[in-house]
């Protein structure tokens, strides 16, 4: 480690700011005075330079919530927001730590009447998106329906609206997608939601279009840090720079961190031209590379180092360590997943076992020391058997997440209803969950009258001529749920503090008979009993926000007491309810995109085949037929695939801190059948030593058994002679 002494800009010895950072951390820190590239390698210490140069800005005198830090999950920003306030104290809480989708709320909520927007709007998950896509297309076919909101969305990251995306369309299938696309953006304004692209595309068209919007939040913005740059969309990197345009292109004040090498979400919208635009529109631009990584040994990062080598480089660097040269990488073959599976647990088991591994440290030994990293969620099965038959515990990471399961789905719904009555997808869900008497008949020949008189279905029932197409026995149950929802959202406007908020959602569960529903819609009652509880701990969190003791969605430490409504509008937002959770004993089990940001002392990279990692790339120019331009064409695409599944690996390999291994299949599973398999180009890539390369953990495990005996043997021995 450097002296803190070594800096490029006068800081005092005593300042936490200097504390600890190496030469290029501090470099990073101190330069506070225009556009600044920090180019942070896997494992090089990024959220640590993030948060202390939050600390060094408030240092030098800007006030903390002139300071934005955004992050891509909540999670990260629940991280940083952690560290800051023990590297700052008190005025971390001022800090603006979010999400680029938390800040587009924030935005919308206060400025997005200007867009026609009420304060209240809805945000819609992706099931509500597949529904309204599927009307707009008048399809039944839910795979349909999720194809166009994958085009849509790859759409609005890019900046385009229903009439551009017309525009440009090149095909038929294309033009029909951007004439949905049209309707769906009607409906949207109708039930006065938004779906998650609109939550920086509509910012985006606030600050492009409304000068005195986008003088406030530039005059906001003193500094902006983006942590994971790499991953931004096209629209994400305009709303940085209108952010940000207050000051020339020269003095534009931000960080952005990010490493060209771990850009993985290109399928997602995510593009390198971002880091490629940065030199160009800010040519003041500062460049530093952190390279020293604190995270992993050396025989680990040469092995990443040679695999990503290949891949052509933005801004080339190298990662290196003072950790030591560590255990050799392994490779590890397997018949088929089941013995590949089997063979991933006796590693653990071996690594566990006392006297094994020295140099990787006899203290990472716990389960929670465990990761199996695999491409695709449908490997995680083989794995999780072969688990349960060890007895060993384990959780599998970017499964479902909680807000994700139906019964909490079903709560949003209502949530969602009374923070906006216009919110069309949550009435449907809230007047049908759990059922009232009102049939699908009834809602289809209400849905036809709100569309006729151009309402919310909401609005639509109290229309005094909707008798004129419903009975009075319909009509009247429709008036007996809206007075219902009427009163919910005005004693949930006046419900504050945590034990209230539990109070009236207790009442309002039992008013509605949600348990019952539970019990009646499930043949097992221990499967009712357990959504009955994910109930009751989804309430008791949503409670603890009322009471001001958890960090508010939008980036602020809360501590202020709220309304229930007030907490109600921001749920859609809330991604997972993970981040709360304790650090369990287990091995995580996880697909490659979900462990970014993650490390574990002993990784196991599984499924390593080809046709696996890297993906199907296709046959590009080989395949017969087409023009000369379109085997072009389709040879860069297969070439920017394979570097973006190369990057992919190279994520994977850098998780590991002490030990890694890889492992791959003869014969993997294709449909029904099994098909013979080859290990991934990528093993070829990491360079390793071919003396140290082969492992087989069965045979390790059976001599680590046989020594066992030998010396337990010894002991009893012993015992018997000494008495």
């Amino acid at each position: 480690m450097s002296s803190p002494s070594h800096v490029s800009a006068p800081v005092s010895h005593s300042s936490p700011v200097a504390h600890g950072l190496n030469l290029a951390q501090q470099e990073a820190v101190n330069y506070l005075h225009g556009p600044c590239l920090v180019l942070a390698g896997a494992g090089s210490g990024k959220t640590r330079v993030i948060t202390h140069k939050i600390a060094r800005l408030i240092q030098s005198g800007m006030a903390p919530q002139r300071i934005a830090a955004i992050t891509f999950t909540n999670k990260a920003a629940a991280e940083m927001r952690e560290r800051a306030k023990g590297l700052i104290g008190k005025a971390a809480k001022d800090v603006v730590v979010c999400t680029f989708h938390a800040l587009g709320v924030r935005m919308l909520r206060q400025d997005g009447s200007v867009l026609g927007l009420k304060p209240q709007f809805s945000i819609l998950d992706t099931d509500d998106v597949t529904s309204i896509l599927k009307d707009a297309g008048g399809s039944t076919d839910a795979a349909t329906a999720r194809q166009w909101q994958w085009t849509i969305s790859g759409w609005k990251s890019a900046g385009l609206n229903a009439a551009q995306a017309l525009a440009q369309a090149e095909d038929d299938g294309a033009r029909v997608t951007a004439t949905i696309m049209a309707r769906y953006e009607e409906r949207l304004t109708a039930y006065q939601s938004v779906d998650f692209d609109d939550l920086i595309s509509l910012p985006l068209k606030l600050l492009r279009d409304h000068a005195a919007v986008r003088q406030k939040w530039q005059a906001q913005m003193g500094h902006v840090l983006v942590d994971e740059y790499q991953d931004t969309n096209a629209t994400q990197y305009e709303v940085l720079k209108l952010l940000v345009g207050g000051n020339s292109a020269d003095g534009a004040r931000f960080t952005a961190v990010g490493d060209d090498d771990q850009s993985i979400y290109g399928w997602r919208g995510a593009t390198l031209d971002n880091l490629k635009k940065l030199p160009v529109d800010f040519p003041a631009l500062k460049l530093v590379k952190l390279e020293q990584n604190y995270r992993s040994t050396s025989a680990i990062l040469r092995a990443a180092n040679n695999v990503i080598g290949p891949n052509p480089k933005l801004f080339p660097k190298n990662l290196w360590s003072d950790l030591g040269e560590g255990e050799p990488v392994r490779v590890v073959d397997a018949d088929n997943e089941e013995h590949e599976a089997e063979r991933a647990v006796a590693r653990i088991q071996s690594l566990r076992s006392e006297g094994t591994l020295a140099q990787a440290g006899t203290q990472y030994k716990e389960f929670r020391d465990f990761a199996v990293l695999y491409r695709a969620n449908h490997q995680a099965k083989p794995f999780e058997k072969a688990l349960r038959k060890a007895n060993i515990p384990y959780k599998v990471s970017g499964g479902q997440s909680f807000f994700d399961r139906a019964e909490i789905r079903d709560l949003c719904a209502w949530f969602r209803l009374w923070a906006n009555n216009d919110d069309d997808p949550a009435f449907l869900r809230a007047v049908t969950t759990p059922k009232r008497g009102i049939g699908h008949q009834t809602l289809g020949t209400l849905g036809v009258f709100a569309s006729q008189y151009k309402q919310s279905l909401f609005e639509s029932l109290f229309s005094s001529s909707l008798g004129s197409v419903l009975s009075n026995k319909a009509v009247g149950s429709l008036h007996e749920f809206g007075r219902y929802v009427n009163d919910l959202e005005y004693r949930a406007r006046h419900t504050e503090g945590a034990e209230a908020a539990r109070d009236f959602m207790t009442d309002w569960l039992k008013d509605i008979g949600y348990e019952k529903h539970l019990l009646d819609g499930e043949d097992s009652d221990k499967v009712a009993a357990a959504k009955w509880s994910n109930v009751m701990e989804f309430c008791d969190w949503m409670a603890q926000r009322c009471g001001g003791t958890l960090d508010d969605v939008a980036g602020t430490s809360v501590r202020e007491v709220k309304n229930l409504l007030e907490v109600a509008q921001t749920i859609a937002l809330l991604s997972t309810i993970s981040e709360r959770e304790k650090d369990q004993n287990v091995v995580t089990l996880s697909t490659l995109h979900a462990s970014k940001g993650l490390e574990w002392p002993h990784v196991m990279l599984v499924g390593v085949t080809e046709g696996m990692l890297p993906f199907k790339l296709g046959e590009g120019a080989q395949s017969e037929g087409g023009s000369e331009q379109s085997h072009e064409s389709a040879n860069e695409d297969m070439a920017q695939r394979l570097q973006e599944e190369r990057r992919l690996m190279y994520v994977g390999i850098t998780r590991a801190q002490r030990s890694l291994a890889v492992s791959w299949t003869r014969r993997r599973k294709k449909g029904r059948e099994m098909m013979a398999a080859l290990p991934s180009r990528f093993i070829a890539e990491m360079g390793l030593d071919k003396a140290t390369v082969k492992e087989d953990p069965r045979e390790k495990l059976k001599a680590l058994r046989a020594e066992f005996a030998l010396k337990a043997q010894a002991s009893a021995k012993a015992a018997a002679q000494s008495r």
